[in-house]
């Protein structure tokens, strides 16, 4: 399973009780009211705990974090050796 689908099912078992028809990958979760900003919080420690990657105050923002599209590309990145 990629990166995506992985991150895809947490947020729609963790936020949206199973109801996938309601996330659109690209979708902001905090526009869309999917993820409220304590959400991202357990956003967060799912990436450290799943990818074992460190997400640093500074990435904190939603460029990495506000969307499946954005997270998973944060991961990618965060993943791919310099």
């Amino acid at each position: 399973m990629d990166h995506k689908q992985v991150i895809r099912d947490f947020i729609i078992a963790n936020f949206l009780f199973g109801d996938a028809d309601r996330l659109d990958n690209a979708a902001s979760f905090l526009k869309k009211g999917i993820v409220d900003s304590t959400g991202i919080l357990e956003v967060v420690q799912f990436l450290e705990t799943t990818f074992h990657i460190a997400v640093n105050d500074d990435e904190l923002l939603p460029e990495n974090l506000d969307s499946v599209d954005n997270i998973s590309n944060y991961v990618n990145r965060k993943l791919t050796p310099v």
